[in-house]
């Protein structure tokens, strides 16, 4: 299939049709848990092969030529499945802030997808990678900006892992931030990461901010991750992503 070497000539009906991509994928869902009510908060899409090969091997096809025709092909991938499985928590897509060049027309996909799959906007929760190098702030604070001001969600996903660290969050008004999973192993065992999640999760306080740790494994670490506060967790304790399909959670790891 013909690659698109300016992602600006891409329409939004050629997007719902993955234009310029010459490899298919699909996505599983693993989901975020509120565990002070022990309902599912929201359901993250991420990508995997057709025949449920890993993000990686996804990833290594995608290059500037079709950066952006990925990223619109995946959110109406995630759209499309999350209608299909009838989700009625959030939504959460990853989307790649280097592919929006104007977040109000780089949106439409997503609109067009909402309203084609009837799936409802104010469900759509956008994660923006920390591990993505971001050299246009200005540009980030924009699309962040758009987006609430639609209606979605937005979060900063990976934090304590990328480039930014606590720049992109004195800069992004975003409204979750979601822990790195290296900052969550073995937290009930390290008294360093402790205290630097306590006053991460302070910050956050005073930014009116929620919290998810991702990677939760054990549960010594979700005790933890209680006691200090955090309600939203995400990891292998519970469950692990589910392809093309809605996984069980495993709510007696956490039953006291």
């Amino acid at each position: 299939m013909k690659q698109v070497k300016n992602f600006r000539d891409i329409g939004c009906s050629e997007c719902l049709n993955a234009a310029a991509l010459d490899f298919d994928f699909t996505m599983a869902f693993q989901p975020i848990v509120d565990i002070s009510s022990k309902s599912v908060f929201a359901q993250e899409a991420l990508v995997r092969g057709k025949d449920g090969q890993s993000a990686a091997t996804i990833f290594e096809h995608v290059n500037d030529d079709n950066r952006y025709a990925f990223d619109q092909a995946c959110r109406v991938k995630a759209v499309e499945l999350a209608a299909r499985l009838g989700i009625t928590s959030l939504l959460s897509i990853n989307f790649m802030p280097n592919a929006v060049y104007r977040p109000e027309l780089c949106i439409r996909t997503t609109l067009a997808a909402a309203k084609k799959f009837q799936f409802p906007t104010s469900r759509i929760m956008f994660e923006v990678t920390e591990s993505e190098k971001v050299d246009d702030i200005p540009h980030l604070q924009s699309i962040f900006q758009h987006y609430q001001e639609q209606g979605f969600i937005t979060a900063i996903d990976d934090f304590g892992s990328g480039f930014s660290g606590l720049n992109m969050l004195a800069e992004l008004e975003a409204n979750i931030l979601k822990l790195d999973m290296q900052l969550i192993r073995g937290i009930d065992s390290n008294s360093r990461k402790h205290a630097i999640v306590s006053g991460i999760l302070t910050t956050c306080r005073e930014l009116g901010m929620q919290v998810i740790a991702e990677g939760v494994e054990t549960v010594g670490e979700y005790y933890s991750l209680k006691a200090l506060g955090i309600h939203l967790i995400q990891g292998y304790l519970l469950a692990k992503p589910a392809f093309e399909s809605l996984a069980d959670i495993n709510w007696a790891a956490i039953t006291e």
